[in-house]
């Protein structure tokens, strides 16, 4: 564990500083494009569902394995290459961490609000969110970048931090590739109901810890936050995302969640803590709760890669 837990702090710290490379193609995208293309293949309307569903769980299986293996292969060759190896497996762990590209991407929105620039804020968000954005009010723009910061502190920190510790960079992978699928195909409509089975449900098992302890650590360097969180979490059609949402919201003391468009149409969703509606000045305290929640995460694996 101990090694494992080094190679996770290390890649923290590294990505923190340095972020990914811009223009650079991202080992997501290959995951993305094998499941699009098999969604393709194998997801035909005229296959029956329980053939679909099948299909889907080979798919999964296809790709979360793959990618298992080839996190497997990757890291026993760089560890046989002494000290350079072990830098470059670290520099690779990076690839499935997004502490700095979040609070970037954030950050945009936040300044856009403060400069009162309401256009290029709903533009800024709408590069982190499904919903539409077009008729977002301030309030609804600054609800949105925070909901999305929650969820994503655990799908892009906290859990593949967790795996790669757990399970190095087999685990990390397999997270992320099991993650992409579930956002490609983990859908209830119809056309994806059945095939994306499989991923939604693994993806769902791989973050119920992760998700917690992302509830936890949030709750924690908001100093509270922890009786809307264990009250509102369970209210999420998600079993791991409203702890996260939960936890954000009762840490700032706002109301996260509620009605939200997509695609024209408007979807009632569960609220989330007690308070106001968010505003500008929210979310910068969200951006500062977030950055004690990765240093506590730090902490914690930093901890465990020093036990002996």
């Amino acid at each position: 564990m101990s090694e494992r837990a080094r190679t996770a702090l290390a890649a923290l710290v590294l990505e923190a500083a340095l972020g990914y490379p811009r223009r650079t193609p991202h080992p997501v995208d290959g995951f993305a494009a094998v499941i699009n293309r098999l969604e393709r293949r194998w997801n035909r309307p005229e296959r029956g569902e329980g053939e679909r569903q099948r299909l889907g769980v080979a798919a999964l299986a296809l790709v979360g394995g793959g990618a298992a293996l080839a996190g497997l292969i990757a890291a026993r060759w760089l560890r046989s290459r002494g000290r350079p190896g072990a830098a470059a497996l670290t520099l690779l762990a990076t690839t499935g961490l997004a502490q700095r590209s979040l609070h970037q991407h954030v950050e945009a929105v936040r300044k856009a609000l403060d400069q009162g620039d309401l256009a290029a804020a709903r533009t800024a968000v709408g590069h982190i969110v499904g919903r539409d954005t077009d008729a977002l009010d301030a309030a609804g723009v600054a609800g949105a970048a925070l909901e999305s910061l929650a969820e994503s502190f655990n799908d892009g920190v906290v859990a593949p931090a967790f795996w790669l510790a757990a399970a190095g960079l087999p685990g990390l992978a397999a997270y992320k590739a099991v993650n992409t699928a579930d956002s490609l195909i983990g859908h209830r409509e119809p056309r994806w109901r059945r095939f994306g089975w499989a991923a939604a449900r693994a993806d769902d098992v791989m973050n119920l810890a992760p998700a917690r302890l992302a509830g936890v650590l949030l709750c924690a360097a908001g100093g509270g936050g922890w009786a809307v969180m264990g009250r509102d979490a369970g209210n999420h059609a998600s079993p791991n995302a409203g702890w996260t949402e939960a936890a954000m919201a009762g840490a700032l003391g706002v109301r996260l969640g509620g009605p939200a468009a997509y695609d024209g149409v408007v979807t009632e969703r569960p609220s989330f803590g007690d308070g106001p509606p968010p505003g500008a000045a929210d979310l910068r305290r969200g951006l500062d709760l977030y950055r004690r929640a990765c240093s506590l995460l730090w902490l914690l694996i930093g901890a465990a890669a020093w036990r002996r």
